[in-house]
């Protein structure tokens, strides 16, 4: 059986006690800060869509590719480099990972057109899926058993505040800077996350890898980019469309050849087997339907408080601030509460919290007030804080000691499959219901009816100067946003409440807290 390998920063072994003692702490900073770059950097981006639509001259479309470029690579290749980083060390990788993502980020920022934006971000998504799935499992590799819950928790509360601080960072430049600032930014920041990981995290591999699973990783690679290719471009190509067709069935084929060849395989990427598991079922679908909902909800929220409700990047930013002020306490206390519940309980609870939260949400006008806006969000952030910890428990818990960095990779996939769908999921049914329900824009100049069926902030942006004469068609172009926006909700809203009831229905109790 494979073990876990322990060294120190630099390679050396920690050979006593005393030094393995003051390991954790120091390794929980240098993990969370790579962690939360990752995470920020898929919500930053959120605040500078509206400048990317009109400076790039982006569509619906492409911006949501953008947002969901650098989320369906992360998702699509953290599984095969977190085994990758098993084989060769999870903190060499990291290190590599941060020099990828800084390279990406700084060319990123000096982009022409939004292809080649797309493709940076692509290139981000590869050093982001090297960095992620080494920063829980060298945590769970370091802690002592009876600590590892709390860092776990500590962990999922910064993967929740770093989309936070993504947004405010990000706000905070587009406020003095534009919109290319914000990779610079990034590319330093991921310089600093590499230094950390460098001199502080020890490094931590299986003594005996498995072989590499190729069939696998081109599987689960293959099913989560086909299914997010076919769900963004629906909305713009028609959903009976061949093309989107043909790549929802290959989305169906890979999972059915993943599941084939992984029964068959003898050290397979992810065994399909753990499935079979119910802390480990139970603890990924939780992970997938609440961050499905939370970054799909960041995609077309801040674009409802930028151009519906006219707030500044910064506002916008700050408005969203008090998820996390909820988020991380009730995080944090989570583990007290599976003292007297059972988990199934907890996590479907914190699902039906963020339903009813989205469904909240969808009733919002374009007049709403902001402590309107605020209930919604408060009762999301409860919902989220008690998922995000139970979530991430379930699966850690369900695998062995030997079996972490696997686990790490899971959690973190489960969560980019959740962004990549609810970015493309949630952006698809906002584009489609927009474009639906515009009003004649016969008697506009061709060009300019097609920048504002194409992309609703153009829409929105090209109809406000056009001055009162055209108030009603801006009016018009407002309440097509409105459509879209709380269509898009109450679907994610289901999905939330579909995941409840069967998390609420599994069985009674699953062990949290310790490996089996």
């Amino acid at each position: 059986m494979a073990t876990t390998h322990l060294m120190a920063p630099g390679h050396l072994a920690v050979n006593d006690d005393s030094a393995v003692e003051k390991l954790p702490m120091a390794v929980l900073t240098a993990m969370c800060l790579a962690l939360v770059l990752v995470v920020a950097s898929v919500t930053a981006i959120n605040l500078t869509l509206p400048d990317l639509a009109l400076g790039l001259h982006a569509s619906n479309t492409q911006l949501t590719w953008v947002a969901d470029g650098y989320t369906v690579t992360l998702a699509a290749l953290v599984l095969p480099l977190g085994a990758l980083g098993d084989r060769i060390g999870r903190r060499r990788l990291l290190i590599a990972g941060a020099a990828v993502f800084a390279i990406a980020s700084f060319f990123a920022g000096r982009v022409d057109t939004v292809e080649q934006l797309i493709g940076f971000r692509v290139a981000m998504g590869t050093g982001a899926a090297m960095i992620m799935p080494g920063t829980l499992a060298t945590i769970t590799a370091v802690f002592p058993a009876e600590l590892r819950s709390k860092g776990v928790a500590v962990w999922s509360g910064c993967a929740g505040a770093g989309a936070i601080f993504g947004l405010l960072v990000s706000g905070f430049v587009l406020e003095h800077s534009d919109w290319r600032m914000i990779f610079t930014i990034s590319a330093v920041a991921a310089a600093m996350a590499g230094l950390g990981a460098l001199i502080f995290a020890p490094e931590t591999r299986d003594e005996n890898p498995p072989k590499a699973d190729y069939f696998g990783s081109l599987f689960t690679g293959l099913s989560i980019g086909s299914l997010v290719y076919a769900i963004i471009n629906g909305a713009r190509r028609g959903w009976t469309d061949h093309i989107v067709i043909a790549m929802f069935v290959l989305a169906v084929v890979s999972i059915v050849a993943y599941v084939f060849t992984g029964l068959r395989t003898k050290h397979s990427v992810l065994d399909p087997r753990f499935f079979a598991r119910r802390g480990f079922l139970t603890g990924s679908v939780t992970v997938v339907m609440q961050f499905m909902a939370v970054m799909g909800f960041f995609f077309v929220g801040l674009q409802y408080l930028l151009l519906i409700r006219d707030f500044s990047p910064l506002e916008a930013a700050v408005a969203l601030l008090p998820v996390a002020g909820v988020m991380l306490p009730v995080a944090a206390l989570t583990p007290t509460l599976l003292r007297f519940v059972s988990v199934n309980i907890a996590t479907a609870t914190g699902l039906f919290l963020m339903a009813g939260s989205m469904v909240y949400a969808s009733t919002l006008t374009a007049t709403s007030s902001y402590d309107q806006f605020l209930v919604g969000l408060l009762v999301s952030g409860v919902g989220l804080g008690i998922t995000s910890s139970t979530g991430t428990n379930l699966i850690v818990s369900s695998l062995s000691p030997q079996q972490q960095g696997t686990a790490s990779a899971v959690n973190d996939s489960t969560r980019e499959v959740g962004s990549a769908v609810g970015i493309a999921l949630m952006g698809s049914i906002f584009a489609t219901n927009y474009r639906s329900n515009l009003p004649d824009l016969s008697m506009l100049k061709p060009d300019v009816a097609t920048h504002i069926r194409d992309s609703a902030p153009s829409g929105i942006t090209i109809t406000q100067h056009m001055g009162p004469a055209a108030a009603n068609l801006a009016e018009g172009v407002r309440t097509a946003f409105m459509h879209g926006f709380s269509t898009s909700l109450m679907i994610v809203s289901i999905f939330l409440f579909v995941g409840g009831v069967v998390t609420l229905f599994a069985p009674k109790r699953i062990p949290v807290g310790h490996g089996h």
